[in-house]
């Protein structure tokens, strides 16, 4: 098979499209022909030198994909060849085949194509266990979402109207802010303009959001717990904004908050089984419903994932951008 190689970290020119051993399922593990994979910000930092994929995982780029089961290996049931899945990695998506353990695999949903489901697995499985299963994101509650705009800040967006919440986002244009007002965002701020935790606690009367889901880390951490209403959860899933941050404890012991911080990347498989579990339950019927929908951006060729990078680095894009094997 063929598979986007990162032989030297470096730039988008380090992804090299080239002739790979064919993967082999093992015990509990599916192989898959991947027909599409997607672009995320760790693939980024992995083809940079930055993050490393966890002990056992494929060295190759990708961290979802959809397409075709092809074989199972031992011990494996409820799939059969032939069924259309997408499906969580560790690594490996960016490639023609995959090996998945069953327990990360979902059917595509109702009413999506086999290409569009690539974009579902990160960001469900990302939203789901960080705003409802950890932070608990209730009806009536506020949800602050930075980057609203991205693949996961669309999904947080969709999730949390669905469940009947309120929804401000930041983003750093007028036309990223409309898109997320189009998906259901009820408070838009610019954060090359406007001040988040101003237009936060005007926008609650002074209350401030009850969870906030954070890609920027310690940039944003300061000003973060100051936006968090009384009894306030901070979910952190990224450090764009950097790694070391000052926290105000006093702050944060005045609203009665809480800071989590979880990379799914590194989850044990029975974690990641139960989170996918739970975004079957929960998210798939909202897909298949047609409340919930995942926001692509573009397609392009996965021999071409050099230009792929390059869209998320420039930051020119809204929701998810593909990578197509044929």
């Amino acid at each position: 098979m063929y598979a986007i190689t990162i032989p030297e970290p470096g730039g988008p020119e380090a992804l090299v499209w080239t002739e790979v051993p064919d993967p082999v399922p093992g015990e509990g593990e599916v192989l898959v022909e991947v027909v599409t994979s997607a672009v995320n910000r760790a693939d980024v930092l992995q083809r940079q030198g930055f993050y490393s994929p966890p002990p056992g995982a494929s060295p190759y780029p990708g961290l979802e994909c959809s397409g075709r089961v092809a074989a199972l290996g031992p011990g494996v049931s409820g799939w059969a060849v032939g069924d259309e899945v997408c499906a969580l990695l560790a690594g490996g998506g960016y490639a023609e085949k995959v090996v998945v353990p069953a327990g990360q695999l979902l059917p595509v949903p109702e009413g999506l194509d086999v290409r569009q489901a690539a974009a579902l697995p990160e960001v469900t499985c990302t939203v789901w266990s960080n705003v409802f299963m950890v932070a608990h994101l209730r009806p009536g509650e506020t949800l602050l979402v930075h980057g609203g705009s991205s693949g996961i800040g669309t999904m947080a967006i969709q999730l949390a109207k669905a469940v009947g919440a309120k929804v401000a986002v930041t983003a750093g244009s007028k036309e990223k802010l409309e898109r997320c007002a189009e998906l259901g965002a009820d408070v838009l701020i610019n954060y090359r303009e406007q001040d988040f935790v101003e237009e936060i606690r005007e926008s609650t009367a002074g209350e401030g959001a009850d969870v906030i889901l954070d890609n920027m880390g310690a940039k944003y951490l300061d000003r973060n717990v100051q936006a968090l209403a009384l009894n306030g959860r901070l979910a952190i899933i990224g450090m764009q904004g950097g790694v070391k941050g000052e926290l105000n404890i006093n702050t944060l012991l005045r609203k009665q908050g809480a800071i989590t911080a979880t990379s799914l990347r590194a989850r044990p498989l029975a974690e990641k089984t139960a989170i996918v579990a739970a975004v079957r339950e929960h998210v798939w019927p909202l897909i298949a419903s047609g409340h919930v929908r995942p926001v692509v951006d573009r397609e392009i060729p996965m021999n071409d994932a050099a230009a792929a990078h390059q869209v998320l680095e420039d930051s020119g894009h809204i929701g998810k951008v593909l990578l197509v094997t044929s």
